[in-house]
């Protein structure tokens, strides 16, 4: 064989940065709308946020510009974009979508309040040129269903025509809320809590001590002592952090929205409070993207507190989430406070020891530190009498469904189900009878109308294969076909999986699938469900099953009566 003579090509070298160019006009818009921001990878969210307020929607080319002026890697830009509901990517040569947005809830609160028909209703009676109409997942607005978030506005209890002269009138701003300013609350007694703290006249083991006396557990659905989380994050070594979850996505809860625009400073105050426990370096709070109302709330409550020289400037950090349930989940909404995609992580180690910024954090729901002054104010004894059935304390039920009167109902924890309906909602809706009823929401399971005089509280559910959680009630009737409930909730869980884990990714679209038959197999299901449960790494493919696990136990009666059919037979 003859080898050849010919001399070597030489490699071009290269003269700029692999990946397409950065568009000079592009960097511009972003170095406008956020060049006199930081450039820390924790404010990629928020730079990202701004972009698509602005343009409606984020294109590529922005994109490639943003992690030009962020030194990030294009890959990490886009992943994190990528990941959120409330990012609108689009191709640089893609049509740009409709500046305005319907979103029709379509959880399944809305669904029993006839959310699929509005929806179809406004996709095919608007202008498709000027208005987009997309399905969303729960809004936080379930007392008011079916809701449609025109732009930025909710509409309860909403009807084609009345969207239409929403959209006709140009109110598509977030709605108007009236809240107690600075001077009420403090006239009421508001902050002399956190002053006595400050000042060490109140020390932390003295109210430790109050919240372990009066069994105030964590109230977005672990339900774990709010003492020992003290006593974790403070045995670390500093800097810590303390973080409020305020990121309310299961399907029929809406108590935090209720507390956070009925009365914001007592919320904050026990929020620095808690902060103040633990001797934490900043507090941030994070509010999911579907309040926007609450934003201008929090921001103007925040500003009181700073003027009023109550909180250092910048000591409160507000951050926005992007339509993600998933951040729910503490380590979650810690990686997208981070800058990242919203993806739970290994533990251990947990975040009382490694948490945000990779120091011990503090989480804690919105409900649990609003009420530590009302503790103070009124003593553990008085909180610990209120429960019913050998339970104790008050639990904020967010109850939605077929009953007459909707809405946050403060109770003593242990009331029962039937209890609940009969004496702070009304009773039933006219012309439905109870078939059945979630305890805690989309991930609790399902119980049966037999079981509604089981106390509702933690602990006391779990024989029955439910939990409570965040105590989000929502009663389904006679009227309404389980299998629909199932799949809209088994829907729920398979959009929002973060895909990160194969048992939640592959498990809940398996189950969604297995769900349209008209023949269930049991032992199928129930074997996928158990997979799914012991080996997701987080709570949503753990819980993903319970609705279907609740159905397969509780009605298969039922079930036959509305064409399904269960049988005892197959292999996964």
């Amino acid at each position: 064989m003859t080898q050849s003579t010919a001399a070597p090509t030489r490699r071009k070298s290269r003269t700029g940065p692999r990946g397409r160019p950065v568009d000079p006009q592009a960097l511009a818009d972003v170095e406008a709308l956020v060049g006199h921001l930081p450039r820390s990878r924790d404010q990629l969210i928020e730079h990202l946020h701004r972009l698509q307020d602005h343009f409606d929607h984020i294109k590529l080319l922005h994109l490639r510009a943003l992690a030009e002026w962020m030194n990030l890697p294009m890959a990490a830009v886009y992943e994190t974009a990528s990941f959120y509901a409330h990012f609108d990517l689009i191709r640089d040569d893609e049509a740009v979508p409709p500046a305005l947005t319907v979103r029709v809830c379509d959880s399944l609160s809305c669904q029993l309040a006839g959310s699929q028909r509005l929806h179809e209703a406004l996709a095919s009676g608007l202008d498709a040129s000027a208005v987009r109409v997309l399905r969303a997942p729960c809004m936080g607005r379930c007392d008011i269903a079916p809701v449609v978030e025109v732009g930025h506005r909710h509409l309860g209890h909403a009807t084609p025509a009345e969207v239409q002269a929403l959209l006709e009138r140009g109110e598509i701003q977030p709605e108007s809320i009236a809240w107690p300013c600075l001077a009420d609350y403090r006239a009421e007694g508001g902050y002399t809590l956190l002053q006595a703290m400050r000042a060490k006249a109140v020390s932390v083991e003295a109210l430790s001590e109050m919240l372990q006396a009066a069994g105030l557990r964590g109230l977005g659905g672990a339900g774990f002592p709010a003492w020992r989380k003290w006593q974790a994050v403070r045995a670390e070594p500093a800097p810590r952090y303390m973080v409020i979850n305020a990121d309310e996505g299961e399907p029929g809860t809406f108590k935090d929205l209720y507390y956070l625009e009925q009365a914001p400073h007592r919320f904050l105050e026990g929020a620095l409070i808690s902060a103040t426990a633990i001797d934490a370096s900043a507090l941030y709070i994070y509010l999911r993207d579907e309040y926007p109302g609450l934003r201008r709330v929090l921001r103007e409550t925040i500003a009181e507190l700073e003027t009023a020289a109550l909180v250092a400037p910048g000591f409160i950090v507000l951050r926005r989430g992007a339509g993600a349930y998933i951040c729910g989940e503490e380590s979650a909404l810690i990686e997208s406070l981070e800058g990242k995609p919203g993806k739970p992580r290994h533990r251990p180690p947990f975040v009382a020891q490694v948490g945000l910024f990779d120091r011990p954090t503090l989480v804690n729901n919105v409900e649990t530190v609003y009420w530590i002054p009302v503790l103070y104010a009124k003593g553990a004894d008085w909180f610990a009498a209120q429960g019913r059935n050998g339970r104790q304390g008050l639990r904020s039920f967010s109850v939605s469904g077929r009953v007459k009167t909707p809405g946050v109902h403060l109770a003593p924890a242990g009331i029962t189900l039937n209890e609940l309906v009969d004496e702070f909602c009304g009773g039933m809706a006219e012309g439905h009878r109870l078939l059945a009823y979630l305890p805690g929401g989309a991930s609790g399971g399902i119980l049966p109308a037999s079981k509604a005089d089981v106390p509702l509280d933690f602990d006391t559910l779990q024989p029955h294969g439910c939990f409570i959680g965040s105590a989000a009630v929502i009663v389904v009737s006679d009227q309404d076909d389980l299998r629909s409930v199932a799949k809209n909730l088994m829907a729920f869980f398979a959009d929002e999986s973060c895909g990160q884990c194969t048992p939640c990714r592959v498990g809940t679209e398996k189950m969604l699938t297995l769900l349209d038959s008209a023949e269930w197999d049991a032992t199928q299901l129930r074997r996928l469900a158990q997979v799914m449960q012991d080996a997701s790494i987080c709570g949503l493919g753990q819980a993903a099953p319970n609705p279907v696990t609740s159905l397969l136990t509780f009605f298969p009666a039922e079930l036959a009566h509305q064409g399904v059919r269960v049988r005892e037979t197959g292999d996964v």
